[in-house]
């Protein structure tokens, strides 16, 4: 739709809007003198009432969420009320020319009583929900910039690691050391020949993120093996290297045979050595 077509529209709504206002605001000010209101407080009650219902379409328009809903009950409300007066306006002729008691919209008397309630609170509602919807279209953001915003407060939190850009050492040379003064019968030294260590920016490499942790090793992964208690691995230890002679006997190479760690196989090192002296301790 172009701005002309909406323009038109816009016209039209308040062209309507208009002419609904002037209908009801005859029965608003008849309502206001039945409930006590002078001649200006009268005039101004239908700009109260039917006020705040514009109000409130114009704030639903703008607000989102929860407040909008807000606007709307507030739109709803104050125009049910106003319906509701507009038809007492019309049961009740005398309205129409001022011979209606004070305070007499009904005539029973909790009917009423319940009408002039609804009557006289109606101001004091504008002037709150009025207050109140003005207060959230001041302060509402729209979702655009709200989100631009967010978008640019995590970008500014982010660290240079996590963006992964390079970041420079430091450049600043080296102070160059003082050099002490030629010996007696030495010549004077090239202050040019000296070497100046220059540090040259070098890009970091990019920090990558830590892995999380995956959760514990699937039972197909782990190994196969039961757990040998020492006894064990000592016997099979001395099946193995029954035939090996006492070079052979390395820590290196029980570790391999009997496949366990390396503190182990120092272990049953020692003992199967420890075995073969005293074995030949006895046969000697």
């Amino acid at each position: 739709m172009n701005r002309k077509a909406k323009a038109a529209l816009v016209l039209a709504l308040v062209v309507v809007v208009g002419m609904a206002f002037r209908v009801s605001w005859n029965a608003l000010r008849d309502v206001a003198r039945a409930i006590g209101a002078d001649g200006t407080a009268a005039n101004l009650y239908p700009f109260v009432v039917d006020g705040l219902m514009a109000l409130a379409l114009v704030a639903a328009l703008v607000l989102t969420g929860d407040a909008r809903k807000f606007a709307l009950r507030v739109l709803a409300s104050y125009t049910l009320a106003s319906l509701v007066l507009n038809y007492v306006h019309g049961l009740l002729p005398a309205l129409h020319g001022e011979s209606v008691d004070w305070g007499r919209l009904a005539d029973w008397d909790p009917a009423n009583w319940a009408l002039v309630l609804l009557a006289t609170s109606l101001p004091v509602g504008s002037i709150y929900f009025g207050s109140d919807l003005v207060a959230k279209v001041l302060h509402h953001r729209p979702p655009a910039d709200l989100a631009g915003s967010e978008s640019a407060q995590i970008a500014a939190n982010r660290s240079m690691a996590e963006l992964g850009e390079p970041v420079a050492e430091d450049v600043t040379p080296s102070p160059v050391p003082a050099l002490e003064p030629a010996a007696a019968g030495v010549g004077t030294v090239d202050v040019a020949a000296v070497p100046v260590e220059v540090r040259v920016p070098v890009a970091a490499a990019e920090v990558s993120r830590p892995r999380r942790a995956t959760g514990r090793v699937p039972v197909a992964a782990r190994s196969s093996r039961p757990v040998r208690s020492e006894a064990e691995l000592l016997a099979e230890a001395r099946s193995l290297t029954e035939s090996w002679p006492v070079e052979k006997l390395t820590g290196e190479g029980i570790r391999k045979a009997l496949h366990t760690s390396a503190a182990k196989a120092r272990v049953v090192r020692e003992t199967l050595k420890a075995e073969r002296e005293r074995d030949a301790a006895a046969v000697s």
